[in-house]
């Protein structure tokens, strides 16, 4: 007799959602975006991002189509600072901005329970669901406990958000990137980096024995900064790491420490 594993559901009230509706919401999306969402079905969930016009990561999102337009999936904290910004950016477009009242949920380990979509950056992470009317099973410190897990950062708990460049944070890794679509805003510098491959830095998983330092901590090769820890717990981290001093003994605070390669940064 088959089983099948019972997933862990939860709600991430770090999370918020943007409602993005009217005639012209797709192309109004379309050209601020790194995602396609002229191509967006409905109920189809993608990862994506809003840069700065020099190309600077502003707001990592998930994009959730819906018949009468786009949901945006957001950090909590920045949701008002986003609505001003695309306020900014409508200008005379038939679009309708608002804020959604619904939870965002997560599930991984199984699976997925019915309302959620597969989250587009890496199967491990399981699905999002939105709205959905589940009970949790747990809480968002075990969804954390997961993402460190499978090595994925996330731009507004590392500190990537008005300082890092998308392919720093692995956008282009985790599908958060259409290269093909056409203009996004900061287009010109993350195609001109992904081109030319002029890529110094990238978030990566850290493991280490003990206790986590705290953010900003740095990682050293021998006696050379090697990167910064963002997030962590649980012997994993995420720290900000030059590509070109990933060989050789590594250590924070003395201790040793070791760079992950998850299998989504497999060559």
């Amino acid at each position: 007799m088959s089983t099948q594993t019972i997933p862990q559901v939860a709600r991430l009230d770090s999370r918020a959602l943007i409602a993005v509706s009217g005639a012209e919401a797709r192309p109004f999306l379309h050209n601020l975006l790194t995602q396609d969402v002229e191509t967006l079905a409905e109920g189809e969930v993608r990862f994506g991002a809003l840069l700065s016009p020099p190309g600077r990561l502003l707001f990592d999102l998930f994009l959730v189509g819906r018949a009468d337009g786009v949901w945006l999936d957001v950090a909590a904290d920045r949701r008002e600072a986003l609505l001003r910004r695309l306020a900014m950016y409508r200008l005379r477009a038939a679009v309708e901005i608002a804020a959604v009242d619904a939870p965002v949920l997560a599930a991984w380990g199984g699976g997925l329970p019915k309302g959620f979509t597969a989250d587009p950056r890496w199967a491990g992470m399981g699905g999002r669901g939105y709205g959905v009317d589940i009970e949790p099973t747990t809480d968002e410190a075990a969804y954390h406990a997961h993402r460190l897990a499978e090595g994925l950062p996330d731009p507004d708990a590392d500190g990537g958000q008005d300082s890092a460049y998308p392919i720093e944070a692995n956008f282009d890794l985790l599908n958060g990137i259409d290269f093909h679509k056409g203009c996004f805003v900061g287009q010109e510098t993350t195609s001109r980096m992904k081109r030319r491959g002029t890529i110094k830095n990238r978030m990566l998983p850290v493991e280490m024995d003990g206790p986590i330092p705290p953010a900003e901590t740095e990682v050293l090769n021998g006696e050379l900064r090697a990167g910064t820890l963002r997030t962590g717990g649980d012997g994993r981290a995420v720290a900000l790491m030059r590509l070109d001093r990933l060989d050789g003994d590594m250590t924070v605070d003395g201790r040793p420490v070791r760079v992950v390669r998850p299998g989504w940064l497999q060559d």
